[in-house]
């Protein structure tokens, strides 16, 4: 079941494109632009998520229920996000999880002194991919710090 209007007089496609675009303001602020200006960390670390985890707390509670499917099983989990309103509310998910956890791993590898130039394709894999983005993150943060551990031994 799709709808014209999903929320608040916007379509599920021009939501779809606020919060993508939204999503890629939050990952270029985090790539390219310094982190030592605290108001403009902020945006990627906790503004942007919160903007779309609310959108997606909206649109969950007004569709979610109400959408056939569910959560239990592979086809339900289909029939769920032929749904407009649950697809784009998982998209939203993703948006705000995945900024979320990369402003994180900005932080920790800033923390660990380890270089921008290495941070980036971790970050742009964490866009991307996600939890590989998160995975070689954690590969590299435990090399990191093994390799500080034995310098101290």
């Amino acid at each position: 079941m799709t709808s014209d209007i999903l929320f608040a007089g916007f379509s599920a496609e021009s939501l779809f494109g606020f919060s993508s675009q939204l999503a890629m303001l939050g990952w270029l602020i985090l790539i390219i632009f310094p982190r030592k200006i605290a108001a403009l960390s902020i945006i990627p670390q906790y503004i942007i998520p919160f903007g779309l985890s609310l959108l997606y707390s909206t649109l969950a509670l007004i569709h979610l229920l109400s959408a056939e499917g569910g959560f239990d099983s592979l086809a339900n989990l289909r029939l769920l996000f032929q749904n407009d309103a649950a697809l784009l509310a998982g998209w939203l998910h993703y948006l705000a999880f995945d900024l979320f956890i990369g402003a994180w791993i900005a932080q920790q590898a800033d923390i660990l002194k380890i270089s921008r130039i290495v941070q980036a394709p971790i970050l742009i894999a964490t866009f991307l991919l996600g939890p590989i983005g998160l995975a070689l993150f954690l590969v590299m943060r435990s090399i990191v710090l093994s390799m500080e551990e034995s310098k101290d031994a």
